[in-house]
């Protein structure tokens, strides 16, 4: 399914004279925890799983995945540096309804939008943030296709 998704949308954009657009897959949802993998039948644990699951969509050509920031480091070492990550926003510790897998606060590397946003007094929130951001060690780079 995933290399004909791959193909299907690099016929298309072909067509019409387009760049391919990129793919990304998920590997398990960030709501989820190894309890609830087991609820399906996933007997392993979710860093085992996630990186089958990385390498998987990497073999059918998928471009990289959505997965959370704790999982990077099995991602890397199954698919290589030139493969996608894509990781949610980082929620304050107040916020955890809907993820399960996320760096703690100290981790921090991305904005707390979904905590701003849904603030009652937005404004107020934006300007005290709880602590302050790391600066990412990892260097973004778009893949050469």
């Amino acid at each position: 399914m995933m290399k004909k998704t791959v193909e299907a949308s690099r016929a298309t954009a072909k067509s019409f004279g387009i760049p391919k657009p990129l793919i990304l897959a998920v590997t398990i949802l960030t709501s989820m925890d190894e309890g609830a993998l087991k609820e399906v039948g996933v007997q392993g644990s979710i860093l085992e799983e996630v990186g089958r699951l990385a390498s998987l969509a990497s073999k059918a050509g998928i471009d990289g995945v959505i997965a959370s920031p704790q999982e990077i480091g099995t991602i890397r070492e199954r698919c290589g540096e030139k493969f996608l990550i894509v990781t949610p926003g980082i929620r304050a510790p107040s916020d955890k309804k809907m993820t399960k897998r996320e760096p703690s606060p100290r981790r921090r590397q991305s904005p707390q939008g979904r905590t701003i946003s849904s603030s009652a007094d937005p404004s107020k929130k934006r300007k005290t943030p709880s602590k302050p951001f790391k600066k990412s060690s990892r260097i973004s780079h778009k893949p050469k296709f």
